[in-house]
């Protein structure tokens, strides 16, 4: 049976626009309007003077609603998903950015489809994310996770970096390149998509691994099982140190000799669409694979 809503927190974009704004004020009205209960994200309610909705902080907002709607690109419901994902609130996505692969009901779109949606009429995913942790020996110095990918690159100068690669315990290979990007299905069509990796069907239970700018031509990308536990070891040799980011996130130095693990995460995010949601059309118009030749 589907979960019914009561209270329903909103999240804007970091970077407000003139078109969030009007999104988000009008998301307010009309959900107020219908007898929901309506909290705002604290950042997302600063930016909005007129606004008279109650405020939360996005740390709480997962845990106090039935249903967290995003207004924003796929970056901003990226952002959500890491204050929200521990609560399993759901998430739906309304697209004031760029790409929407994530954030897929256009504001054209937003009354009818948030009805559907809103009256139990939605197609409903998990999406798994990525917990990375850097090590020195067995000392956990840093925890991050990733909805989209976990990546190991330069630090302050371009150079190359060299690292092993273990799956499991077992050595993969040894690498001299530029970093490493691990992905997961949901990343597969971001950034490892832009450093030559394969996209994942979103149901698939893998990660991606891509290598970036490898010194040596037979390296390629490999996709893996999902359960999967990669190290990438950061040899002594290197004479700088390089960083690891999350979803683009700050860069957390990695000193030779540390070790970086990734792993599932525990907690999955549940993402809500509207019935008419396909996957393959997303490709077709994001990637504009619908042109002819």
């Amino acid at each position: 049976m589907k979960k019914g809503f009561k209270r329903i927190g909103i999240i804007g974009r970091q970077r407000t626009t003139p078109e969030t704004v009007d999104t988000v004020l009008m998301l307010v009205n009309m959900l107020s309007e219908t007898g929901y209960e309506v909290l705002v994200e604290a950042e997302t309610a600063s930016t909005l003077p007129q606004l008279s909705a109650p405020v939360m902080s996005k740390q709480k907002i997962g845990a106090e609603n039935d249903l967290i709607i995003v207004v924003g690109g796929d970056g901003s419901l990226i952002n959500a998903a890491h204050a929200v994902v521990d609560s399993g609130t759901p998430v739906l996505g309304i697209n004031r950015g760029r790409l929407g692969f994530l954030t897929d009901i256009h504001p054209n779109e937003l009354k009818t489809k948030l009805q559907d949606v809103l009256a139990g009429d939605y197609f409903q995913e998990q999406r798994f994310l990525l917990q990375a942790g850097v090590y020195h020996d067995d000392t956990l110095l840093h925890q991050e996770i990733a909805l989209n990918e976990v990546v190991l690159l330069p630090g302050e100068y371009s150079h190359m970096i060299e690292f092993e690669i273990y799956i499991n315990e077992q050595l993969m290979c040894s690498q001299r390149a530029d970093g490493q990007i691990i992905a997961t299905p949901t990343g597969s069509t971001a950034y490892a998509l832009s450093g030559g990796g394969p996209i994942l069907h979103p149901k698939l239970d893998a990660i991606v691994m891509v290598p970036m700018f490898s010194h040596s031509l037979s390296n390629r990308p490999i996709v893996v099982a999902g359960d999967s536990v990669v190290q990438l070891h950061v040899s002594e040799d290197n004479e700088m140190s390089p960083r690891v980011s999350c979803d683009g996130k700050q860069r957390v130095a990695i000193h030779p000799g540390d070790s970086l693990v990734v792993k599932k995460y525990p907690k999955q995010l549940t993402l809500l669409h509207p019935c008419d949601y396909n996957y393959y059309e997303t490709l077709r118009s994001k990637l504009h694979w619908q042109k002819k030749l």
